[in-house]
C-alpha cells in the first residue's frame, strides 16, 4: 500500500475517533425517532457506515 493511501486511512480514523467521542454523540441523544429508529442509534450507525464506505473507497484507489 502506497504512504499516501495509509496516511488517508489513518487520518480517517482519527476523525472518525473524534466524532464518535461521547460529547458529539450525546448531541443525537434527542426524543423521537425516524422510521422507529432512534437518533442515537441512527447517528452512530449513519457514522460507522460513513466510515466503512470512506476506508473502501480509499482501499479501491489503492488498487486500481
Amino acid at each position: 500500500m502506497k504512504k499516501r493511501h495509509a496516511q488517508k486511512l489513518v487520518v480517517s480514523a482519527i476523525i472518525m475517533a473524534l466524532l464518535l467521542n461521547m460529547p458529539l454523540i450525546l448531541t443525537y441523544n434527542k426524543e423521537g425517532a425516524i422510521f422507529g429508529i432512534p437518533y442515537l442509534y441512527l447517528g452512530i450507525f449513519s457514522l460507522w457506515i460513513l466510515s466503512i464506505v470512506i476506508s473502501f473507497v480509499i482501499i479501491k484507489r489503492h488498487y486500481e
